[in-house]
């Protein structure tokens, strides 16, 4: 007897961000039309809410564009959310608040992530060959699996106060042992 394709349907509903809502829809929708097509889902926005209901067929596909969707919502361009797509990719998001006991905190700690002209930031990125946003009260790194722990490692020291330069080092101390192990 031959298996029929699953007919039922799954959904996710979550906020993103209503300034961020433009840069899911994209230029003419074509953002929204692309994740749509590629992953075979149906994108609902509600611009006005800042509400994106995801549905279609496929469990998988539905769960891989909501980690799409999230990381559009909390900063990240739609090319570095499509790395979400590969199979060993994920997001991390790192809530501030953790960490910030006032509103001054919060812009203290954000600014010790960013650095000077995103320099910190950037070099995390380099370091650990991830991608990281720093977008309202959180952090989301983007990356391989097994890299985002060395990431959010990293950020954690840089948010409970560690040097800079102490996590750099710690980060290329981390990198020169993968790249021994990997021999």
């Amino acid at each position: 007897m031959p298996v029929s394709p699953p007919t039922e349907e799954f959904s996710y509903t979550l906020r993103i961000p209503k300034e961020r809502i433009a840069v899911l829809i994209g230029t003419g929708g074509e953002v929204k039309k692309q994740i749509e097509s590629e992953m075979k889902v149906a994108l609902h926005i509600d611009s006005k809410e800042g509400t994106v209901t995801l549905s279609g067929k496929d469990a998988i596909n539905l769960y891989t564009t909501r980690e799409m969707v999230l990381a559009i919502g909390r900063g990240f361009n739609p090319d570095v959310a499509k790395l979400l797509v590969k199979q060993d990719y994920g997001i991390e998001i790192i809530s501030l608040q953790d960490y910030a006991k006032t509103d001054n905190d919060l812009i203290r700690l954000r600014g010790r992530i960013i650095g000077e002209d995103g320099k910190s930031r950037k070099t995390i990125e380099s370091l650990t060959n991830t991608n990281i946003c720093v977008y309202g009260k959180t952090i989301a790194i983007i990356g391989e699996l097994e890299t985002i722990p060395l990431a959010r490692r990293a950020l954690g020291a840089l948010l409970a106060g560690s040097t800079h330069s102490a996590v750099y080092h710690m980060l290329e101390r981390r990198r020169k042992e993968l790249r021994m192990g990997g021999l």
